[in-house]
C-alpha cells in the first residue's frame, strides 16, 4: 500500500499514513459542524497501526466531548484537526483535510455517504447550487 503524508497548517505536526482506509464519511451532525467550523466533517477511518507520527506530537491536544463518543484533536499552534484514536485505540479517524493531497492523490476509498443528513446546515443545499470559481470571485 502507498503512503500519504499529512500534517497541520503551520507545519508543526507531521505524519505519514498508509492509504488503506476502510470508511470515508461526510458527517453533517451539529457537533461536527462546531468541531470543523464548516458544513460537515470529512473523516476517513483506518486501523490505528497505519499512522507514523514524524514530528510535533508535543503540539497535539485532545478534547473529548463529555458524555459522547467523539473527540477533537488539533495542533495547539494553528488549530488544524488531526487524526485521533477511538474504539479503545483500535480505530484511527483521519480528517481528510489534514492529508497532503494533490490532483494525483487518490484515496483507496471514495466518500461513501453523508451521515446525519437531517442535521445538515440550513444553508448547505443552497451552497451546492452556488457558482464555483478557481479562486476568489472577481
Amino acid at each position: 500500500m502507498s503512503k500519504i503524508s499529512g500534517g497541520c497548517l503551520c507545519g508543526s505536526v507531521k505524519f505519514e499514513i498508509t492509504n488503506d482506509f476502510s470508511q470515508f464519511h461526510l458527517c453533517h451532525c451539529q457537533q461536527c459542524q462546531k468541531i470543523t467550523g464548516s458544513a460537515h466533517a470529512s473523516n476517513l477511518f483506518c486501523q490505528s497501526s497505519h499512522i507514523s507520527w514524524l514530528a510535533g506530537t508535543d503540539k497535539i491536544k485532545r478534547f473529548d466531548y463529555p458524555n459522547r463518543h467523539f473527540a477533537r484533536v488539533f495542533c495547539t499552534e494553528c488549530g488544524t484537526g488531526l487524526p485521533y484514536l477511538v474504539n479503545k485505540g483500535k480505530t484511527l479517524i483521519v480528517p481528510a483535510g489534514s492529508l497532503d493531497v494533490d490532483e494525483e492523490t487518490v484515496f483507496n476509498v471514495a466518500p461513501q455517504d453523508n451521515i446525519f443528513w437531517h442535521e445538515r446546515a440550513a444553508w448547505y443545499d443552497a451552497a451546492l447550487a452556488a457558482p464555483t470559481f478557481a479562486g476568489f470571485p472577481k
